[in-house]
C-alpha cells in the first residue's frame, strides 16, 4: 500500500456492465485494487458493442476496464454460480448493475452474498434506484438526462433541448459511486461488517446539477445568467468563449474590441445594468467580435487578462502544446486496436506506464483460466468448465 497504489491488497468483482459501474470499478484498479471482471460468454459486456468496434473493444470498453483481468462464467447455469462463489473468496468490494430484483434472481443479491463474506462492500448501481415507480424500468444517459431536466437546461439558440453528448449521467455516477466506496472502505477498518451501497444513474447526474437545480428553484424557472457579456461567440474564422462579467474585465474588453467608451456608456456602467440591456449590449459586442479571427483576439485577450478560449475540436485540443507538455494524455496501445489510443490522466493519479497492467483493458474471458487456478480449481476441472461451456476464455 502507498499514495500511489492505495488499495493494494483489495480484491474486487464487477459484475457490472456499461459504463458507469465498470468505470468505477476502473478507478479501483487505478488505485491498486485487484479488479476481476466477471463478464458474460460471447460479447461479454454489453459496453463491447457501443460505439465502432477494433476487435473485441470499443471506447467505452477500454476506458471502463483499464487496469482489470476477465473472467468469462454462465451465470445461467449451476455451476457458472458456483464459479462466482469461488470467487468472492478474500473479497473486499462487489459491483453489480442489474435492473432492481435480477441480482437477486441470480442468487447473488446483498443478503445472500454477505452471509458468507460478511465484510463485503457491495454496490448496486441502477437508473432510478432499487425502490420507487420508475425502478424497475431500463435506464442509459440520455433517458436520464431527459428525465432530471438537464436537456431541457441545456437549449441552444435555437431553442432547442440538447443531450449533452459526454454521457454525464453515467460519468458522474461512477464518480459518486467510487466517492462511497472509498469512504466505506476507510470507516470498513473499525467495522465488523460490511455494507450495502445503493447508487443510481438518477442520483449522479441531480447531484452534478445541484447549483442549477436549486437556483432555478429559487428563480422561479431557468437560473439567470451569472452576468454578461460571457459565451461562445462567432469569430471571422471560428467560435470563440469569453467571459468579461465584472466591471475590471469588461473595461479591458471593451479595450480590447478597441471601444473603450463603451465601458463609460450608462446602458452597461455596472453588471445588473449590463443584465438588463444584454440584448443591446450583444448587438454591440457580437459582431465586433465577428470582424476579427480567432489568432486575432486570443492576443488581444491575453494582454487584456479576459478569460477565453477557442473552441477547439478533439482532435485540435490533443495537439495543443499545454496538452503535450503537463502530460494530461497517455497513449496506450490496445489488443485490436489499430493505432495507440488517448487516455487521460486521473486528477491526483499517477498516469499508467504503456505496457504495465494499469494501461491495458481485458478482452472478455482474457484471464479466465489464470483466475480459476488462482481460486482453487485444478487443471482438469478448468478443462472441464472449458470443455462443457461453463467458463469461456479467449486466447
Amino acid at each position: 500500500m502507498s499514495y500511489d497504489a492505495p488499495f493494494t491488497g483489495l480484491k474486487v468483482i464487477d459484475l457490472s456492465q456499461g459504463i458507469a459501474g465498470p468505470y468505477c470499478a476502473m478507478l479501483l484498479a487505478q488505485h491498486g485494487a485487484q479488479v476481476i471482471k466477471v463478464e458474460s460468454i460471447g460479447e461479454g459486456d454489453w459496453a463491447r458493442a457501443l460505439g465502432a468496434r477494433y476487435g473485441g473493444h470499443t471506447a467505452f470498453s477500454i476506458i471502463g476496464n483499464l487496469g482489470k483481468r476477465s473472467i468469462a462464467i454462465d451465470l445461467k447455469t449451476e455451476a457458472g454460480k458456483q464459479v462466482l462463489w469461488r470467487l468472492f473468496d478474500g473479497a473486499d468490494v462487489f459491483l453489480e448493475g442489474f435492473r432492481p430484483g435480477v441480482i437477486r434472481r441470480l442468487g447473488f443479491d446483498y443478503e445472500a452474498v454477505s452471509a458468507r463474506v460478511p465484510r463485503l462492500l457491495y454496490l448496486s448501481i441502477s437508473g432510478f434506484g432499487q425502490t420507487g415507480p420508475l425502478a424497475e424500468r431500463p435506464a442509459m444517459d440520455p433517458v436520464l438526462q431527459a428525465y432530471t431536466g438537464l436537456m431541457s437546461e441545456n437549449r441552444g439558440e435555437d431553442g432547442i433541448p440538447h443531450r449533452v453528448p459526454v454521457i454525464v449521467a453515467d460519468m458522474s455516477t461512477a464518480l459518486y459511486a467510487y466517492q462511497a466506496l472509498a469512504s466505506a472502505l476507510y470507516a470498513r477498518r473499525d467495522e465488523t461488517h460490511g455494507r450495502y451501497i445503493d447508487v443510481s444513474l438518477m442520483q449522479g447526474v441531480t447531484a452534478l446539477q445541484a447549483i442549477r437545480l436549486m437556483a432555478c428553484h429559487l428563480e422561479g424557472g431557468t437560473m439567470k445568467p451569472g452576468g454578461a457579456p460571457g459565451g461562445v461567440f462567432q469569430t471571422a474564422d471560428g467560435w470563440m468563449s469569453i467571459l468579461a462579467i465584472n466591471d475590471r474585465d469588461w473595461k479591458s474588453l471593451c479595450t480590447a474590441m478597441d471601444m473603450p467608451a463603451l465601458a463609460a456608456d450608462p446602458r452597461f456602467a455596472d453588471p445588473a445594468s449590463r443584465l438588463a440591456n444584454d440584448v443591446a449590449l450583444y448587438a454591440i459586442v457580437r459582431p465586433a467580435i465577428a470582424a476579427r479571427p480567432c489568432a486575432d483576439w486570443a492576443r488581444r485577450l491575453t494582454d487584456a487578462r479576459v478569460m477565453h478560449e477557442r473552441l477547439n475540436s478533439y482532435a485540435e485540443f490533443l495537439d495543443q502544446p499545454h496538452v503535450r507538455e503537463t502530460g494530461l494524455i497517455s497513449w496506450l496501445e490496445q489488443a485490436g486496436v489499430p493505432q495507440p489510443v488517448p487516455v487521460p490522466a486521473l486528477p491526483g493519479t499517477l498516469s499508467p506506464a504503456a505496457n504495465t497492467p494499469r494501461a491495458v483493458a481485458p478482452g472478455p474471458g482474457q484471464h479466465s483460466k489464470a483466475i480459476l487456478a488462482e481460486h482453487g480449481f485444478t487443471p482438469h476441472e478448468i478443462a472441464a468448465l472449458l470443455a462443457d461451456g461453463t467458463v469461456a476464455a479467449s486466447p
